[in-house]
Protein backbone atom coordinates (compact mmCIF):
# COMPACT_ATOMS: atom_id res chain seq x y z
CA UNK A 1 0.00 0.00 0.00
CA UNK A 2 1.39 3.33 -0.97
CA UNK A 3 0.72 6.24 1.33
CA UNK A 4 1.47 9.83 0.74
CA UNK A 5 3.86 11.37 3.26
CA UNK A 6 3.25 14.74 4.78
CA UNK A 7 5.69 17.45 3.89
CA UNK A 8 7.30 19.04 6.92
CA UNK A 9 6.58 22.74 7.09
CA UNK A 10 8.56 25.25 9.08
CA UNK A 11 6.79 26.41 12.24
CA UNK A 12 4.73 29.56 12.05
CA UNK A 13 6.52 32.59 13.46
CA UNK A 14 5.32 33.74 16.87
CA UNK A 15 3.81 37.20 16.80
CA UNK A 16 4.98 39.78 19.34
CA UNK A 17 1.71 41.74 19.22
CA UNK A 18 -0.22 39.86 21.92
CA UNK A 19 2.77 39.82 24.30
CA UNK A 20 3.45 43.52 23.81
CA UNK A 21 -0.23 44.30 24.22
CA UNK A 22 -0.44 42.36 27.47
CA UNK A 23 2.66 44.16 28.77
CA UNK A 24 0.90 47.44 28.03
CA UNK A 25 -2.25 46.13 29.75
CA UNK A 26 -0.14 45.41 32.84
CA UNK A 27 1.26 48.94 32.68
CA UNK A 28 -2.28 50.29 32.41
CA UNK A 29 -3.25 48.25 35.48
CA UNK A 30 -0.60 50.06 37.52
CA UNK A 31 -1.95 53.40 36.31
CA UNK A 32 -5.48 52.39 37.26
CA UNK A 33 -4.34 51.16 40.67
CA UNK A 34 -2.38 54.34 41.35
CA UNK A 35 -5.54 56.34 40.73
CA UNK A 36 -6.38 55.81 44.41
CA UNK A 37 -3.96 58.64 45.18
CA UNK A 38 -6.10 61.14 43.27
CA UNK A 39 -9.59 59.79 42.66
CA UNK A 40 -12.27 58.80 45.20
CA UNK A 41 -12.75 55.13 46.01
CA UNK A 42 -15.86 54.73 43.85
CA UNK A 43 -14.08 56.10 40.79
CA UNK A 44 -11.12 53.79 41.36
CA UNK A 45 -13.47 50.81 41.72
CA UNK A 46 -15.22 51.78 38.49
CA UNK A 47 -11.91 52.25 36.67
CA UNK A 48 -10.63 48.87 37.83
CA UNK A 49 -13.88 47.22 36.73
CA UNK A 50 -13.54 48.80 33.28
CA UNK A 51 -9.91 47.64 33.13
CA UNK A 52 -11.02 44.11 34.03
CA UNK A 53 -13.55 44.14 31.17
CA UNK A 54 -10.82 45.31 28.79
CA UNK A 55 -8.46 42.60 30.05
CA UNK A 56 -11.07 39.89 29.46
CA UNK A 57 -11.60 41.23 25.94
CA UNK A 58 -7.83 41.27 25.36
CA UNK A 59 -7.61 37.63 26.46
CA UNK A 60 -10.37 36.69 24.03
CA UNK A 61 -8.49 38.44 21.20
CA UNK A 62 -5.17 36.65 21.90
CA UNK A 63 -5.30 34.26 18.93
CA UNK A 64 -7.85 35.67 16.47
CA UNK A 65 -6.85 39.37 16.63
CA UNK A 66 -3.44 39.79 18.31
CA UNK A 67 -2.82 43.34 17.05
CA UNK A 68 -6.04 44.62 18.57
CA UNK A 69 -4.68 43.87 22.05
CA UNK A 70 -2.06 46.59 21.68
CA UNK A 71 -4.66 49.07 20.43
CA UNK A 72 -6.93 48.17 23.35
CA UNK A 73 -4.09 48.67 25.85
CA UNK A 74 -3.28 52.10 24.44
CA UNK A 75 -6.99 52.95 24.55
CA UNK A 76 -7.03 51.89 28.21
CA UNK A 77 -4.21 54.32 28.97
CA UNK A 78 -5.93 57.13 27.07
CA UNK A 79 -9.18 56.42 28.94
CA UNK A 80 -7.32 56.57 32.26
CA UNK A 81 -5.74 59.92 31.37
CA UNK A 82 -9.01 61.45 30.15
CA UNK A 83 -10.91 60.19 33.21
CA UNK A 84 -8.38 61.53 35.71
CA UNK A 85 -8.01 64.82 33.87
CA UNK A 86 -11.79 65.30 33.66
CA UNK A 87 -12.21 64.33 37.31
CA UNK A 88 -9.60 66.85 38.37
CA UNK A 89 -11.00 69.61 36.15
CA UNK A 90 -14.72 69.16 36.75
CA UNK A 91 -15.08 67.22 40.01
CA UNK A 92 -12.19 68.67 41.99
CA UNK A 93 -10.19 65.47 42.43
CA UNK A 94 -6.74 66.20 43.83
CA UNK A 95 -4.01 64.40 45.71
Amino acid sequence: MLERRRVARPPKAVSFWPYGGMCLMAAAFFLYGASALVAPWWAVALLLFVWLLMFVKACSWWTPHPQRITVLAIAAMVLWFVTLFAGAAFLGWSA
